[in-house]
C-alpha cells in the first residue's frame, strides 16, 4: 500500500512539472531582435543665486543655468536677534511663504531663465553691529500632470546652495 501511495505520488508530480515546462520552454524560445542606437540626455537643473546687499536690504535674484525648467525656493537665516525680524517683498507677489520656512517662487523658472527679485530685509533695526544673513536657494525640476499643468516635487530638490553676506555687500 505504502508503495503504491508513492508511486501515485511521484507520477503527480512528475504530471505538474511536465505541464508548467510547456510554458517555460516557450518563454525561454522567444527572442526579439534589436539594432541601432539612440543617445539619452538627462537633463539637470542647475541654478545661480545671485545677491547684492543695498540698505540693508539683499536683493535676491536665481538664475537657471541649466537645461530643464525648474521651481526655486530661497530660505534666509540671520541668526537668533534679527531671526524674527527678516521682512520678504517683491514686486509682483510671485514670492510667497510656505509652513517650512521657503518663500516659493510660483513660476516655472525656464531653461535659461531667471526667478524675478526677492528682497530680504531686517524690520525694526536697532543696532548697529555687524551680522550676516545666509540664503539658501534650491531647485526641484518641473514635473507635468496629465493635463500639462506644471508642479513641483521637493522630495526631489536637484539644486541647492548657500552664499553668506554680510551687511557690507562683501562675500563670506
Amino acid at each position: 500500500m505504502k508503495k503504491k501511495n508513492l508511486c501515485l505520488a511521484a507520477a503527480a508530480l512528475t504530471l505538474a512539472m511536465g505541464v508548467s515546462v510547456g510554458g517555460a520552454m516557450a518563454y525561454f524560445t522567444t527572442y526579439a531582435a534589436a539594432s541601432g542606437g539612440a543617445s539619452l540626455s538627462l537633463g539637470n537643473t542647475v541654478t545661480v543665486p545671485e545677491e547684492q546687499v543695498v540698505d540693508w536690504t539683499k536683493h535676491v535674484t536665481i538664475q537657471n543655468t541649466g537645461d530643464v525648467d525648474c521651481f526655486v525656493r530661497v530660505r534666509a537665516f540671520a541668526g537668533e536677534k534679527y531671526q524674527d525680524g527678516l521682512t520678504y517683498a517683491d514686486d509682483n507677489g510671485k514670492w510667497s511663504p510656505g509652513e517650512d520656512g521657503y518663500y516659493y517662487y510660483s513660476d516655472v523658472v525656464p531653461a535659461g531663465g531667471e526667478a524675478e527679485e526677492l528682497r530680504i530685509g531686517v524690520n525694526n533695526m536697532d543696532s548697529e553691529e555687524s551680522f550676516n544673513v545666509i540664503v539658501v536657494q534650491e531647485s526641484t525640476p518641473a514635473l507635468y500632470d496629465e493635463q500639462g499643468n506644471p508642479y513641483a516635487d521637493w522630495n526631489r530638490v536637484m539644486d541647492s546652495s548657500e552664499t553668506v553676506y554680510t551687511e557690507e555687500g562683501e562675500e563670506g
